[in-house]
């Protein structure tokens, strides 16, 4: 069997009867993991190996991971720093941002390759412009060249790990205050104006090879009407003919509000296939999984499944190996300077 088209979540810290079966369902591709969904590293290396067992090829698996408020697994795990505080850094010592940036991606992907996790939906590359509510300090800068910078060296730790990164939200979700968990968000500028600004990192990455991307619950109705993760405009016009991007494409999560437009959960998985997308993310909601795996119909084009089997995690340091490690207790004294006293988390983002 071959990995389908779906991400789904779970309820738990371990597997029930049904998840157990929707696993195995042809549709499913791969399972996003929550706060919800850990207690320790031991019993995350266990729900894993449950997860890995229901098929082969094994299911992707992945998290939201990128430090500060957005992290799912915390004690027992390195707690990270906002992608806002390495821009910090950049402001005063370049160099050193840069140094802590490759620093807090391979420690980022490292804890999470020894526990069996895939990749971080990491990192973001959206600019900090003041304006967004939902991206704020998750973006590094304001400068489309300093996120740029940092955000190829946090993905070359990553890749150092052995972990594929995840790039998004594409072209740009920081120029726009509403949040798209719970608005339409639309973003009236010009494409001239984007691509001199907000998509710069994205191309900066793309010509690094980033291996996937996340495209933007927005409408930018200068481009086009639907938002950006349901426009063949923005995925196949731009980001593959124009950029020439040939990695994995992940829809936000369909129960997004800023994916009502494109209807019921069907339609919504629908219109981001159809997009170019090639899995559709559908978190926080059991009743739209059950929907979608007794009435969704979808013919997977097998460079879309080509694509998704390079996601799988290289190989990794066991965990009691990697505590042991220089390396993970230098880039652990590294980052511990730049941690805040106290951190708000945010539950659910994507």
């Amino acid at each position: 069997m071959t990995l389908g088209p779906l991400m789904i979540d779970l309820a738990g810290t371990a597997l029930t009867a049904e998840e157990r079966a929707w696993l195995a369902h042809p549709l499913i591709g791969g399972v996003i993991l929550f706060t919800r969904n850990y207690d320790n590293p031991a019993q995350l290396q266990g729900l894993i190996t449950a997860i890995h067992a229901a098929r082969q090829p094994p299911l992707l698996i992945a998290v939201d991971h990128e430090g500060g408020r957005v992290q799912r697994f915390r004690e027992g795990f390195t707690r990270l720093p906002a992608c806002a505080v390495l821009g910090q850094r950049h402001d005063a010592d370049p160099a050193a941002a840069l140094r802590e940036a490759a620093a807090c991606g391979w420690m980022m992907a490292a804890e999470l390759r020894a526990a069996g996790v895939d990749f971080s939906f990491a990192p973001v590359l959206d600019l900090n412009r003041g304006v967004s509510r939902v991206i704020g300090d998750r973006a590094f800068h304001a400068d489309p060249n300093v996120v740029g910078a940092l955000g190829y060296a946090f993905v070359k730790g990553m890749r150092e790990a052995g972990m594929a990164a995840v790039g998004k939200h594409f072209p740009g979700h920081g120029s726009v205050a509403e949040d798209s968990h719970d608005a339409i968000p639309v973003d009236g500028r010009e494409f001239d104006r984007i691509t001199h600004g907000d998509l710069r990192p994205f191309q900066h990455l793309i010509q690094n090879h980033i291996e996937a991307l996340m495209p933007a619950h927005v409408i930018y109705p200068r481009v086009d009407d639907q938002p950006a993760g349901f426009s063949a405009v923005w995925l196949q016009k731009i980001l593959r003919r124009q950029l020439e991007f040939d990695g994995v494409i992940f829809s936000d999560d369909l129960n997004m509000a800023g994916a009502a437009l494109a209807g019921d959960i069907v339609q919504r998985a629908h219109a981001a296939l159809a997009a170019g997308c090639d899995m559709a993310l559908v978190c926080n909601n059991p009743e739209a999984v059950r929907r979608l795996l007794a009435e969704f119909r979808y013919d997977m084009p097998p460079l879309s499944r080509a694509r998704l089997m390079r996601m799988h995690g290289r190989a990794a340091l066991s965990w009691a190996a990697l505590r042991e490690s220089e390396r993970w207790r230098h880039a652990g004294h590294l980052l511990a300077g730049l941690m805040p006293a106290q951190l708000d988390f945010d539950e659910n983002t994507v």
